[in-house]
């Protein structure tokens, strides 16, 4: 065991041994301190919600045991404030170096660069690599040197670099620990005892851990994949890869689902398989869908909670909590809707067609504050990633230069006949309606009286009726649209007049509060053992009026007018939406 001189490798979204460039970089070096700090505090709204901190934990916990078994283990600290935290494990360990790898969220941007400030003062060597993407956002410009603002630019780019990604590397086959006697771990809480119940529900579907994340991608890429394009859109079967909160925490790369999926994507081409071919070219598209979620958080860091397009700031949003209430405990009474909002509750999972049709109907029918919605699946998602939620939630929007047209309504009634055609899917989470007959599931109130006898509902009483008529909300959005645009050319006048400045930019955007129901308390046996503020959730109305327990599965800003008018050619093929979950 070392005395000194060792190297930190400070693990964060990147739990994982193989091709984990940081933990790569210590072992070379010599002796290594594994650390990891937990300080949900740093994220202010965005600190873990319940199902990512159990995902945490037990990744955490496996993480540990394959450290042992190379001759380490790791410490883990409960702080406030990471960088305190790491300094002082750097002066009771004699560390002379800290590796880490990259995040691309803007509070991590902020941490990492006063880190990397805070060790250099203190005559540390810091090194930090990418391990989350497969080029860095700086290296994916255009000609002059410019970072791209629509996908279709940036994914031509991607597939024409002059370079393929780097190969995974592999993981060590011995850790020499350095010295942390003068280092114990802190005890990390993740979940309180009234959460502890529905987290032992999560371990029957998912088995956190990096070697568990290998063999769920060597499953989807010897099963689902070869029919992914055909198939990717079924909401009702286990038909997508389920790696996005593998990829999120960090327990595969995206190196190596990239080249695995390369593999196949050559051998399928050579066999002359089309199917297959197709199935790999869509697939490496939403992988690098996520490589653009990481290039726009990097380029714009406030994407999170400000419109990429000025002239959403002056949208008229409906700010009524009981709209919100209804849509987060899936009582809107259109049952695609429902369904998918109570799976998400349940399960902290949902596909990603249904989050496109359940974010679409929050903000296009009932035309609550985007921002809402993607705080709430942060709350809620196992794979809750910010940089692609963001994203994706800005896409559906209409905030994206190629994304989705504000005024392009969807029907969740048409959608349920795409994406769940005979009913099963509804069934399976409104049990209410289980023995509608198909024909009316995905619209009850069509039905007549002694239909929705025979199947024991009472519209209204043990199913609600809609929330709001599809023709009524299409009416007010266009309304508001008119609102919008009035509004911003009025700013415009103003501006020309000499009376206001700024224009079009939505730096000066003042987010809406958040909804009271939503804001973060924390219970008082957590808050004992935990010592944060703001960690968990009070989820007292979050009452689901029935559930369904068979989702267990075996296995510098332009102006809104002159970017509209040039990528009228360029939209994205597919919703952003953590495509590859």
């Amino acid at each position: 065991m070392s005395s000194g001189g060792c190297s930190i490798v400070w693990f964060r979204r990147d739990l994982r041994l193989e091709d984990n460039p940081a933990l790569a970089a210590g072992v070379r070096a010599g002796a290594v301190i594994a650390l990891f700090i937990w300080a949900p505090e740093e994220e202010g709204y965005y600190c873990p919600g319940r199902v990512s901190r159990w995902w945490i934990k037990q990744s955490l916990a496996h993480l540990d045991s394959s450290l042992k078994s190379l001759g380490t283990s790791l410490i883990t600290k409960r702080s406030t404030d990471s960088i305190s935290s790491l300094l002082d494990v750097v002066k009771s360990t004699g560390a002379t170096q800290v590796f880490f790898n990259h995040l691309y969220d803007p509070i991590s941007l902020v941490r990492d660069h006063r880190a990397k400030e805070a060790l250099t003062a203190e005559g540390v060597s810091v090194r930090s690599f990418n391990a989350d993407l497969l080029y860095e956002p700086w290296e994916v410009v255009d000609d002059e040197g410019r970072p791209f603002t629509t996908f279709s630019a940036f994914w031509d780019r991607c597939l024409t670099m002059p370079y393929d990604p780097e190969a995974p590397l592999l993981p060590p086959k011995r850790i020499i620990s350095g010295d942390a006697s003068r280092c114990p771990s802190d005890n990390l809480v993740f979940e309180s005892e009234s959460e502890k119940g529905s987290n032992a529900l999560l371990a029957r579907a998912w088995s956190p851990g990096w070697s568990n994340a290998d063999k769920a991608l060597a499953t989807f890429i010897n099963g689902p994949l070869i029919e992914y394009s055909k198939n990717r859109r079924k909401a009702d079967t286990a038909t997508t890869s389920f790696l996005s909160p593998r990829l999120h925490f960090g327990e595969v790369s995206v190196r190596k689902v990239f080249h695995r999926i390369r593999i196949k994507q050559v051998l399928w081409a050579n066999e002359g398989n089309k199917e297959g071919e197709e199935s790999t070219n869509l697939f490496i598209k939403s992988i690098v869908l996520r490589e653009f979620s990481r290039y726009m958080s990097s380029n714009h860091p406030y994407s999170h909670e400000r419109p990429l397009l000025g002239h959403l700031k002056y949208f008229p949003w409906l700010v009524d909590e009981g709209y919100f209430k209804a849509w987060r405990q899936g009582r809107t009474g259109y049952p695609l809707v429902d369904a998918g909002m109570r799976e998400l509750w349940a399960t902290g999972w949902l596909h990603d067609r249904i989050r496109v049709v359940v974010s679409t109907f929050s903000i296009k029918v009932l035309q609550l504050p985007w921002t809402w919605g993607m705080k709430y699946f942060w709350d809620t998602l196992l794979d809750a990633d910010l940089e692609s939620d963001a994203l994706g939630w800005q896409y559906i929007t209409g905030t994206l230069p190629d994304g989705c047209e504000f005024d392009q309504f969807y029907n969740p009634q048409f959608e349920g006949y795409k994406f769940d055609p005979k009913g099963e899917y509804v069934r399976r989470w409104l049990p209410e309606l289980a023995r509608l007959p198909t024909e009316w599931i995905h619209h009850p109130w069509d039905a007549p009286e002694p239909v929705l006898q025979a199947a024991g509902i009472e519209l209204g009483y043990n199913y609600p009726l809609p929330i709001v008529e599809i023709d009524a909300a299409k009416e007010r959005l266009e309304d508001a649209l008119s609102q919008m645009w009035q509004r911003e050319a009025a700013t415009r006048a103003s501006i020309e007049n000499g009376m206001e400045e700024g224009h079009g930019d939505s730096t000066d955007f003042v987010p809406i509060a958040f909804p009271q129901a939503m804001q973060m308390e924390m219970d008082p046996e957590t808050a004992r053992n935990n010592t944060t503020r703001n960690a968990i959730r009070c989820y007292d109305d979050q009452i689901v009026p029935s559930m369904s327990s068979s989702f267990f599965r075996t296995e510098d800003e332009e102006s809104s007018v002159d970017i509209r008018n040039s990528v009228v050619e360029s939209r994205a093929e597919v919703p952003i939406m953590l495509m590859y979950n």
